[in-house]
């Protein structure tokens, strides 16, 4: 981030403090621009990969089985969009730089100094994306929640297939299948009508949470808590106490 750069201009106002730390963020905010572009292609994007994975004459275990390419695409996306947030979650930097260029570039819009990287109501839509803690999964839950809106009669079909994805063999694990077997649990819990962590779900919470536990701490911690804070029925009445209990921070 340009976080010494934002404190020199603020501490020193001279134009030569204001033009180095405004030249520091902005190739740092068109990066943003960029990230936040990229989770409107995923928007677009993960709904066709669902409706080809799901539905149709093939049950969820033959789509996973013939349509592997597919299946692929559909886990390096939950492996990117978990690791952007854990990065996003631990980079501060990434608010407070944006929250800068967005005073400068109102100044600058009022002295019409210069020509914005970005319009206002594009700053305005970056600004909500990445006020949220987990801005891609976000992205990712709702876009998967509004497919099986617009797709009711394949409800079942697109939780098992989640479902069976994330039924993965503990020998086989590590950390790009740790964050897609997280993911997967995650948008099950957003699909599903009574989530992934009530009895009779169609996934293993809490064998994915042992083994999530069973790995170093500075791998796990960021996934647990992602089902800590980012899935939707963990907190509801009908999630056992045990697997409350395991996800207890």
């Amino acid at each position: 981030g340009a976080g010494k750069e934002i404190r020199e201009a603020i501490a020193d106002p001279s134009p030569e403090c204001q033009e180095k730390a405004w030249n520091i963020v902005i190739p740092l905010v068109e990066k943003l621009k960029r990230c936040y572009e990229h989770s409107l292609e995923l928007e677009r994007i993960v709904p066709k990969l669902l409706g080809q994975l799901v539905g149709g004459r093939l049950n969820p275990t033959q789509h996973l089985e013939t349509q592997q390419a597919l299946v692929k695409q559909l886990a390096e996306i939950l492996e990117f969009v978990l690791k952007f947030d854990e990065y996003k979650m631990k980079t501060p930097a990434i608010q407070n730089d944006f929250s800068y260029y967005r005073r400068i570039a109102s100044r600058q819009r009022l002295d019409q100094t210069n020509e914005m990287i970005i319009s206002t109501e594009l700053a305005n839509r970056m600004s909500l994306f990445y006020a949220h803690a987990t801005p891609m999964l976000k992205v990712l839950s709702e876009a998967t929640s509004k497919f099986v809106q617009d797709n009711s009669d394949n409800v079942d079909n697109t939780t098992e297939t989640l479902g069976t994805m994330a039924k993965i063999e503990r020998e086989e694990t590590h950390l790009l299948l740790l964050r897609v077997m997280v993911g997967l649990v995650i948008l099950y819990d957003h699909v599903h009508p009574v989530g992934a962590f009530a009895r009779g779900a169609h996934v293993d919470v809490k064998g994915c949470v042992r083994l999530l536990q069973a790995q170093p701490a500075v791998k796990a911690e960021p996934l647990l808590n992602a089902l800590r804070y980012t899935t939707k029925h963990l907190n509801e009445d009908n999630t056992p106490k045990n697997i409350r209990n395991l996800l207890a921070a």
